[in-house]
């Protein structure tokens, strides 16, 4: 259990330079006590934890034997890094792990020398090494460029990409597949079942191991033996091996939890140039018995007992419930009713609650992988054969797709209705994970239904409107965290497509909120009634198409207008407010409140709100602000 080891070694490693004064046996007991480090951590201020837990060793060993950071190391997904970053200097801030002004849960260049390329999204690895080993390359350097690409990330279609490139450029790269059979749930796909016999075949691996210790005393034979070694192994095992196939030299797999096995393996590996792909075995979770048994939950599991492994709730059952969760049961409702409905999502099934469906209807729901562009076009293709897709994807992940909901599904009008979880501030996963941009992006897009709820009732309409189909595309976003209300199971009612709300009437100013936000903005519009201020409060509901009618109200009505929205203000609905006004003539001056022109850092959502300036006391401000200045002029 946590603590039992001590710290006899960890007080004593704060750079790479002090690790590489251990002995091979001290460097064991390090990672043990690194990995009681992070347990005990991690239960008192959450992050990710299964995934950091299985790759101790396999940094420590990278850091011990790479001169880092000249020798360069990216780390996919950057969620895995915890252990680089604490032997990269950061153990003494390790506690503001996530927090407002500490530490980011990710790779990020501008936090350290050693974090060589900021990873919060999967899959960019190998082509971000390889575009560093060619830049050494060119500038005639000697420098090392190592990709660490775990969790699931190589379902991607851009490592694929990378490794295609990099086996035609020849550079000095290699690439390590920490596989631990897991991405947040279990890995799927024929990638999976791949790696999974390469791994099991005992002829292949036993014969490529002997060989290779064999030839320890032979030297000039064993690099004969590297030169040569694809056509080699093709040949006597009669096998192919995919990584080969791609100009990598592959070796592996070896046992990524072994810290003396593998710093042998990477010493070996340091004298062979050109692309080579080391696959190492890890579980997830190692060495924390509740992470190893159950590594989804463990994921990241909030805070915790490190000596127990009791989950410390805090409560949450009698809290008002998750808008995943919503989706998730109103999803299967919904397919229960309508045979026509289908769920997919690129391997997040826990994550966005589709596991449920999963669970009630294993044949209608589908985990794609790490593949959000196919998860949208192979939404398109299903859509095009009459099946009616709730596609669910994260707001962040989605804008690696969009290109495919254009072309494949937009454009051919298909009825996909896009589920946009996290989508807004999202808080401790920082900048690279705030999903602020969907509005604005998506907005550009002619035919295409871009809606938001203000609680957890109207999503589930929001989802019964469109699995009526006729819409094309339709877009739903929707926060990370809970709503507002535990009494959300009401019956099914269909709402306009285009049609806002008009929540409370007002004589002095008025404001539009989109989503979620239009509760701080209710909450301030009746702060701002008590001290004499009459606010009329709309919910657009829709940032596309705009409820026209409601906006000539507005527009005739009043002089100050305030907008409110979870997401960026340049391009999105307070910006589609602002147009439609211009348009058609009124004279509205308009406040837009939302995500300023800056990337947000990592923080409390409750904190960024307050930062950006659309928590219900930035609203209240807005209003009071848009009073002042109507009664001035008037």
């Amino acid at each position: 259990m946590p603590g039992t080891s001590g710290r006899h070694y960890i007080d004593r490693v704060n750079s790479p330079e002090d690790l590489r004064k251990l002995t091979g046996e001290e460097l064991r007991a390090y990672c043990g006590e690194l990995r009681d480090f992070i347990i005990e951590r991690v239960a008192s201020n959450p992050g990710h934890l299964g995934s950091n837990l299985g790759v101790v060793e396999l940094a420590a060993a990278i850091h011990y034997v790479y001169d880092t950071p000249y020798d360069q190391v990216v780390w996919d997904v950057g969620h895995q890094a915890y252990a680089h970053k604490i032997i990269t200097g950061r153990k003494d801030r390790f506690d503001t792990n996530r927090k407002l002004g500490g530490i980011s849960g990710f790779p990020c260049r501008a936090e350290s020398r050693y974090d060589a390329f900021g990873t919060g999204h999967s899959s960019t690895s190998v082509s971000a090494a390889l575009g560093l080993a060619v830049a050494s390359r060119l500038r005639g350097e000697k420098r090392h460029a190592v990709a660490v690409i775990g969790d699931g990330a190589l379902t991607g279609g851009l490592a694929f990409e990378g490794l295609n490139h990099a086996g035609a450029e020849n550079a000095d790269l290699l690439v390590i597949l920490n596989d631990n059979r897991m991405s947040i749930d279990k890995n799927v796909g024929a990638l999976k079942e791949y790696l999974l016999q390469i791994t099991t075949s005992w002829r292949y691996n036993k014969l490529k191991a002997d060989v290779w210790q064999g030839m320890e005393r032979f030297p000039r034979l064993r690099r004969l033996f590297q030169k040569f070694g694809n056509s080699l192994k093709s040949g006597l095992l009669q096998q192919s091996n995919l990584f080969e196939a791609l100009n990598f030299r592959y070796f592996g797999p070896v046992d990524g939890n072994d810290v003396e096995a593998l710093t042998r393996v990477l010493n070996d590996l340091k004298g062979i140039g050109g692309p080579k792909l080391l696959h190492v075995l890890t579980v997830k979770g190692h060495g924390y018995r509740p992470a190893e048994e159950n590594p989804s939950i463990w994921h990241a599991p909030g805070r915790f007992n490190p000596e127990t492994g009791e989950r410390l709730t805090g409560g949450e059952e009698n809290r008002p419930p998750k808008y995943q969760d919503v989706f998730g049961e109103t999803l299967v409702e919904l397919a229960r009713q309508n045979p026509r409905i289908v769920g997919v999502t690129p391997a997040m099934p826990s994550g966005c609650s589709l596991y449920m469906l999963m669970e009630a209807m294993p044949e209608r729901a589908f985990d794609v992988g790490i593949a959000e562009g196919h998860a949208a076009t192979f939404s398109a293709g299903m859509a095009a054969e009459g099946l009616l897709p709730f596609c669910n994807i994260y707001s962040s992940f989605m804008q690696r797709a969009y290109d495919n909901v254009i072309h494949d599904a937009a454009l051919q009008r298909l009825d996909v209705t896009f589920c946009l979880d996290r989508a807004g501030i999202v808080g401790e996963d920082g900048a690279t994970h705030q999903g602020v941009f969907d509005i604005a992006f998506f907005r550009t897009i002619p035919d295409i239904t871009i809606a938001a709820p203000m609680n957890e009732t109207e999503l589930r309409n929001l989802m019964y409107t469109a699995q009526q189909g006729g819409h094309g595309v339709f877009v739903i976003r929707y926060p990370r965290g809970r709503g507002v209300t535990a009494d959300w199971r009401r019956p099914f009612e269909t709402i306009t497509v285009g049609k806002g709300r008009l929540l409370r009437e007002g004589r002095d100013v008025a404001v539009l909120s989109l989503g979620h936000p239009g509760n701080f903005a209710a909450e301030a519009a009746a702060r701002a009634e008590a001290e004499g201020i009459s606010v009329e409060h709309i919910d657009l509901r829709f940032a596309k198409p705009l409820d026209e009618e409601l906006l000539h109200r507005v527009g005739r009505k009043f002089r100050r207008v305030v907008t409110v929205e979870d997401g960026a203000v340049h391009g999105g609905a307070g910006s589609a407010v602002l147009e439609f006004f211009n348009a058609n003539g009124y004279d509205c001056r308009v406040t837009m409140l939302g995500v300023p022109d800056r990337f947000v850092p990592h923080g409390t959502p409750a904190e960024l709100h307050r930062m950006c300036g659309y928590d219900a006391e930035g609203i209240y401000r807005a209003l009071r602000q848009a009073y002042e200045e109507t009664t001035k002029n008037a």
